[in-house]
Protein backbone atom coordinates (compact mmCIF):
# COMPACT_ATOMS: atom_id res chain seq x y z
CA UNK A 1 0.00 0.00 0.00
CA UNK A 2 2.45 2.32 1.09
CA UNK A 3 4.80 3.68 -1.47
CA UNK A 4 2.82 1.68 -4.12
CA UNK A 5 -0.36 3.63 -3.49
CA UNK A 6 0.31 6.41 -1.41
CA UNK A 7 3.10 8.60 -0.13
CA UNK A 8 1.39 9.00 3.58
CA UNK A 9 -1.93 10.76 3.09
CA UNK A 10 -1.27 11.46 -1.23
CA UNK A 11 -2.34 9.23 -3.66
CA UNK A 12 0.24 8.49 -6.18
CA UNK A 13 -0.40 8.88 -9.44
CA UNK A 14 -2.32 6.70 -11.67
CA UNK A 15 -2.77 4.35 -8.18
CA UNK A 16 -6.50 4.76 -8.15
CA UNK A 17 -6.79 4.42 -11.75
CA UNK A 18 -4.65 1.24 -12.23
CA UNK A 19 -6.98 -0.35 -8.88
CA UNK A 20 -10.49 0.52 -11.43
CA UNK A 21 -8.82 -1.33 -14.23
CA UNK A 22 -7.88 -4.19 -12.90
CA UNK A 23 -12.31 -4.03 -10.90
CA UNK A 24 -13.25 -3.46 -14.22
CA UNK A 25 -11.51 -6.06 -16.02
CA UNK A 26 -12.82 -8.56 -13.20
CA UNK A 27 -9.23 -9.28 -12.02
CA UNK A 28 -9.33 -10.26 -8.06
CA UNK A 29 -6.58 -8.48 -6.20
CA UNK A 30 -5.28 -7.42 -2.49
CA UNK A 31 -4.15 -4.40 -0.97
CA UNK A 32 -0.95 -6.05 1.30
CA UNK A 33 0.52 -3.89 4.38
CA UNK A 34 2.71 -4.85 7.05
CA UNK A 35 0.94 -1.90 9.07
CA UNK A 36 -1.15 -3.88 11.88
CA UNK A 37 -1.79 -0.59 13.60
CA UNK A 38 -5.86 0.02 11.40
CA UNK A 39 -8.18 -2.27 10.38
CA UNK A 40 -9.03 -2.51 6.39
CA UNK A 41 -12.43 -0.42 7.37
CA UNK A 42 -9.63 2.26 8.66
CA UNK A 43 -7.62 1.62 6.06
CA UNK A 44 -10.34 1.93 3.31
CA UNK A 45 -11.16 5.27 4.93
CA UNK A 46 -7.62 6.65 4.82
CA UNK A 47 -7.73 5.56 1.19
CA UNK A 48 -10.60 6.84 0.19
CA UNK A 49 -9.62 9.77 1.91
CA UNK A 50 -7.06 9.87 -0.77
CA UNK A 51 -9.37 9.35 -3.74
CA UNK A 52 -8.63 5.91 -3.88
CA UNK A 53 -11.14 3.52 -3.78
CA UNK A 54 -10.51 -0.29 -2.40
CA UNK A 55 -13.23 -2.91 -0.74
CA UNK A 56 -12.74 -3.50 3.08
CA UNK A 57 -12.44 -6.94 2.00
CA UNK A 58 -9.63 -6.52 -0.60
CA UNK A 59 -6.98 -5.53 2.24
CA UNK A 60 -4.62 -7.88 3.82
CA UNK A 61 -2.93 -6.90 6.87
CA UNK A 62 0.43 -8.14 8.52
CA UNK A 63 -2.54 -8.20 11.63
CA UNK A 64 -4.97 -10.18 10.10
CA UNK A 65 -2.32 -12.83 7.98
CA UNK A 66 -1.02 -13.07 12.13
CA UNK A 67 -4.43 -14.01 13.49
CA UNK A 68 -4.82 -16.59 10.85
CA UNK A 69 -2.37 -18.37 11.34
CA UNK A 70 -2.44 -18.26 15.22
CA UNK A 71 -6.06 -19.85 14.71
CA UNK A 72 -4.20 -22.34 12.00
CA UNK A 73 -1.64 -23.46 14.75
CA UNK A 74 -4.34 -22.94 18.11
CA UNK A 75 -7.17 -22.22 17.83
CA UNK A 76 -8.84 -20.44 20.11
CA UNK A 77 -5.88 -19.91 22.09
CA UNK A 78 -4.99 -17.26 24.54
CA UNK A 79 -2.68 -13.64 23.39
CA UNK A 80 -0.82 -11.17 25.62
CA UNK A 81 -1.07 -8.23 22.72
CA UNK A 82 1.40 -5.33 22.40
CA UNK A 83 -0.02 -3.34 19.44
CA UNK A 84 -3.12 -1.30 18.87
CA UNK A 85 -7.01 -1.74 17.16
CA UNK A 86 -6.12 -3.13 14.24
CA UNK A 87 -4.17 -6.28 15.31
CA UNK A 88 -6.33 -6.92 18.93
CA UNK A 89 -9.24 -7.34 16.51
CA UNK A 90 -8.30 -9.66 14.27
CA UNK A 91 -7.44 -11.91 16.94
CA UNK A 92 -10.90 -11.39 18.82
CA UNK A 93 -12.24 -12.02 15.34
CA UNK A 94 -10.82 -15.60 14.86
CA UNK A 95 -11.51 -16.63 18.74
CA UNK A 96 -9.08 -15.58 20.73
CA UNK A 97 -9.06 -13.95 23.87
CA UNK A 98 -6.20 -11.56 25.01
CA UNK A 99 -4.88 -11.98 28.20
CA UNK A 100 -1.83 -11.09 30.77
CA UNK A 101 -2.87 -14.51 32.12
CA UNK A 102 -0.66 -17.69 30.88
CA UNK A 103 -1.10 -16.50 27.40
CA UNK A 104 -0.12 -19.11 24.93
CA UNK A 105 1.85 -16.49 22.74
CA UNK A 106 3.01 -13.03 22.99
CA UNK A 107 1.66 -11.08 19.98
CA UNK A 108 4.09 -7.74 19.08
CA UNK A 109 2.58 -5.15 16.97
CA UNK A 110 2.98 -1.83 15.73
CA UNK A 111 1.74 0.88 17.92
CA UNK A 112 2.62 4.37 17.98
CA UNK A 113 3.08 4.78 22.41
CA UNK A 114 4.75 1.64 23.08
CA UNK A 115 4.76 1.12 26.91
CA UNK A 116 8.11 0.34 28.48
CA UNK A 117 4.98 -0.97 31.20
CA UNK A 118 3.88 -3.33 28.17
CA UNK A 119 7.36 -4.47 26.87
CA UNK A 120 7.92 -5.26 30.54
CA UNK A 121 5.14 -7.22 30.85
CA UNK A 122 5.86 -9.01 27.79
CA UNK A 123 9.68 -9.79 28.25
CA UNK A 124 7.97 -11.76 31.84
CA UNK A 125 5.57 -13.97 30.13
CA UNK A 126 8.12 -15.36 27.49
CA UNK A 127 10.67 -16.15 30.33
CA UNK A 128 7.79 -17.90 31.50
CA UNK A 129 7.21 -19.96 28.15
CA UNK A 130 4.91 -17.85 26.40
CA UNK A 131 5.71 -18.05 22.76
CA UNK A 132 7.02 -15.39 20.90
CA UNK A 133 4.68 -14.15 17.41
CA UNK A 134 5.10 -10.44 15.34
CA UNK A 135 3.66 -9.03 13.08
CA UNK A 136 5.92 -8.19 10.86
CA UNK A 137 10.34 -7.10 10.93
CA UNK A 138 10.01 -3.26 9.67
CA UNK A 139 12.83 -2.15 11.65
CA UNK A 140 11.03 1.58 11.12
CA UNK A 141 8.58 3.91 9.48
CA UNK A 142 7.90 7.07 8.37
CA UNK A 143 6.00 9.83 9.49
CA UNK A 144 6.57 13.87 8.53
CA UNK A 145 8.45 14.64 11.32
CA UNK A 146 11.15 11.45 10.28
CA UNK A 147 11.67 7.57 11.29
CA UNK A 148 9.49 6.23 13.96
CA UNK A 149 10.91 3.11 15.46
CA UNK A 150 8.40 0.30 14.17
CA UNK A 151 7.51 -3.79 15.12
CA UNK A 152 11.22 -4.92 14.37
CA UNK A 153 13.12 -2.74 16.77
CA UNK A 154 11.35 -3.36 19.54
CA UNK A 155 11.06 -7.06 18.60
CA UNK A 156 15.15 -6.79 18.84
CA UNK A 157 14.69 -5.35 22.38
CA UNK A 158 12.62 -7.99 23.41
CA UNK A 159 14.71 -10.84 21.97
CA UNK A 160 17.52 -9.20 23.86
CA UNK A 161 16.20 -9.60 26.95
CA UNK A 162 14.95 -12.69 26.55
CA UNK A 163 17.17 -13.99 24.46
CA UNK A 164 14.14 -15.66 22.29
CA UNK A 165 13.48 -14.52 18.68
CA UNK A 166 9.89 -14.09 17.39
CA UNK A 167 8.41 -15.97 14.52
CA UNK A 168 7.78 -12.98 12.13
CA UNK A 169 4.06 -13.51 10.21
CA UNK A 170 4.31 -10.48 7.55
CA UNK A 171 6.79 -10.04 4.85
CA UNK A 172 9.29 -10.97 3.66
CA UNK A 173 8.05 -14.29 5.42
CA UNK A 174 5.91 -15.36 2.09
CA UNK A 175 3.26 -17.11 4.35
CA UNK A 176 1.60 -13.55 4.29
CA UNK A 177 1.81 -13.87 0.04
CA UNK A 178 0.83 -17.58 0.44
CA UNK A 179 -2.41 -16.36 3.09
CA UNK A 180 -3.23 -13.91 0.39
CA UNK A 181 -3.30 -16.11 -2.61
CA UNK A 182 -6.16 -18.10 -0.32
CA UNK A 183 -8.04 -15.39 0.41
CA UNK A 184 -8.77 -14.61 -3.19
CA UNK A 185 -8.63 -18.22 -4.53
CA UNK A 186 -5.43 -17.60 -6.57
CA UNK A 187 -2.35 -19.52 -7.79
CA UNK A 188 1.11 -18.34 -7.74
CA UNK A 189 1.71 -19.10 -11.55
CA UNK A 190 -1.32 -16.62 -12.56
CA UNK A 191 -0.40 -13.75 -10.17
CA UNK A 192 1.94 -10.73 -9.41
CA UNK A 193 3.42 -9.26 -6.57
CA UNK A 194 3.50 -5.14 -6.91
CA UNK A 195 6.04 -3.11 -4.18
CA UNK A 196 7.88 -0.60 -3.44
CA UNK A 197 10.68 -2.76 -1.59
CA UNK A 198 13.36 -5.37 -2.64
CA UNK A 199 13.80 -6.67 0.64
CA UNK A 200 10.52 -7.33 2.05
CA UNK A 201 8.08 -7.10 -0.87
CA UNK A 202 9.86 -8.80 -3.96
CA UNK A 203 11.74 -11.32 -2.26
CA UNK A 204 8.10 -12.50 -0.51
CA UNK A 205 6.58 -12.56 -3.76
CA UNK A 206 9.69 -14.00 -5.25
CA UNK A 207 9.53 -17.03 -2.31
CA UNK A 208 6.19 -17.38 -3.05
CA UNK A 209 6.48 -18.51 -6.63
CA UNK A 210 4.58 -15.38 -7.81
CA UNK A 211 5.82 -12.83 -10.65
CA UNK A 212 7.10 -9.48 -9.28
CA UNK A 213 6.81 -6.19 -10.08
CA UNK A 214 8.90 -2.91 -8.76
CA UNK A 215 7.71 0.26 -9.01
CA UNK A 216 10.01 3.07 -8.17
CA UNK A 217 7.32 5.51 -5.83
CA UNK A 218 8.85 4.17 -2.46
CA UNK A 219 11.49 2.28 -0.07
CA UNK A 220 13.62 1.11 -3.03
CA UNK A 221 15.85 3.60 -4.91
CA UNK A 222 17.02 2.74 -8.83
CA UNK A 223 20.84 2.34 -7.98
CA UNK A 224 20.35 -0.28 -5.25
CA UNK A 225 18.26 -2.72 -7.08
CA UNK A 226 21.38 -4.40 -8.71
CA UNK A 227 23.03 -4.96 -5.16
CA UNK A 228 20.46 -7.06 -4.51
CA UNK A 229 21.30 -10.93 -5.55
CA UNK A 230 17.40 -11.53 -7.09
CA UNK A 231 15.98 -9.34 -9.51
CA UNK A 232 12.02 -8.37 -10.08
CA UNK A 233 10.51 -9.52 -12.86
CA UNK A 234 9.97 -6.26 -14.08
CA UNK A 235 10.83 -2.52 -12.85
CA UNK A 236 8.96 0.24 -13.63
CA UNK A 237 8.33 4.15 -12.64
CA UNK A 238 5.03 3.52 -11.08
CA UNK A 239 1.84 2.06 -11.33
CA UNK A 240 0.71 3.92 -13.58
CA UNK A 241 2.80 2.43 -15.81
CA UNK A 242 1.08 -1.37 -15.03
CA UNK A 243 -2.89 -0.34 -16.83
CA UNK A 244 -1.62 -1.87 -19.92
CA UNK A 245 -1.14 -5.48 -17.84
CA UNK A 246 -4.39 -4.31 -15.33
CA UNK A 247 -6.92 -4.43 -19.03
CA UNK A 248 -5.13 -6.94 -20.42
CA UNK A 249 -3.52 -5.14 -23.44
CA UNK A 250 -0.21 -6.57 -22.19
CA UNK A 251 0.99 -9.53 -20.50
CA UNK A 252 4.12 -9.91 -17.84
Amino acid sequence: MDGVLVHEEEPIPGAGEFLAALAAAGRRFLVLTNNSIFTPRDLRSRLLASGIDVPEDAIWTSALATAQFLADQRPEGRAYVVGEVGLTTALHDVGYVLTDRDPDYVVLGETRTYSFEAITKAIRLIDAGARFIATNPDPSGPSQQGKLPATGAVAALISTATGRSPYYVGKPNPLMMRSALNRIEAHSEASVMVGDRMDTDIVSGLEAGLRTVLVMTGSTRPEQVETFPYRPTLVVDSVADLLPLATGDAVL
